[in-house]
């Protein structure tokens, strides 16, 4: 069993330790994300408090409903301190986690962290009767990434400094700005487990001694 890390945010690995990252678990299949994590070489942290995100050097946004979301996360000043914590850390939000993270959301606009250079549109592709599973390219090694859209947004445009890493439709559905990543899809209900190897890899280079 790997022990947890002493040090404070942000501080470096030891020999043999696990990243620690936090999964915020208000919402969304949070427990799958973990599980993901876990598979890929990390500790999993669930997320329900302000001060549980001191002492991870990660952090998963799940999925869920954005407006709920945001009215959790409004109580105990928890967003401006998760808003300080994404600017500083490596973050990876998906669906509404992607929505949390954009600069810009539209259909209708709300609140966001504006920690990526993005702007994102709510329920683009329909009801939660038009949820599909692709498959499609990917800049991530490894084929075409199969990917499980359910009521998902879409990117409808991005900055010069994200990187997209697959499409729908010809509109990214997964990115990666820096330390910051997004999908419009939910890559922990897929047993392809690429898309958390990749995060938790970003996560890793960031605490590396």
């Amino acid at each position: 069993m790997n022990s947890k890390k002493e040090s404070d945010s942000g501080g470096k690995l030891k020999q043999g330790e696990l990243p620690r990252i936090g999964v915020l678990a208000i919402q969304g299949d949070y427990a799958a994300h973990a599980e993901a994590l876990a598979a890929c070489g990390a500790e999993p942290v669930e997320v329900r408090n302000p001060e549980e995100l001191e002492g991870l050097d990660g952090l998963i946004l799940p999925g869920g409903e954005s407006t709920t979301m945001l009215k959790f996360l409004g109580m105990r000043h928890f967003f401006d301190v998760l808003k300080t914590y994404c600017s500083t850390h490596p973050v990876f939000g998906t669906c509404a986690g992607a929505i949390l993270l954009a600069r810009e959301v539209r259909n209708p606009a709300q609140r966001s962290l504006g920690v990526l250079d993005a702007v994102v549109e709510r329920n683009a592709y329909g009801r939660q009767i038009d949820s599909t599973i692709l498959t499609a390219k990917t800049e991530l090694d490894g084929g075409p990434l199969e990917m499980v859209f359910i009521r998902a947004p879409r990117i409808v445009a991005v900055g010069a400094g994200v990187e997209v890493l697959a499409r729908r439709e010809g509109s990214p559905a997964l990115v990666r700005q820096g330390h910051t990543m997004a999908a419009t899809f939910h890559p922990e209900l897929s047993s392809d487990r690429r898309v958390h190897r990749a995060f938790v890899q970003i996560v890793a280079s960031a605490v590396q001694p």
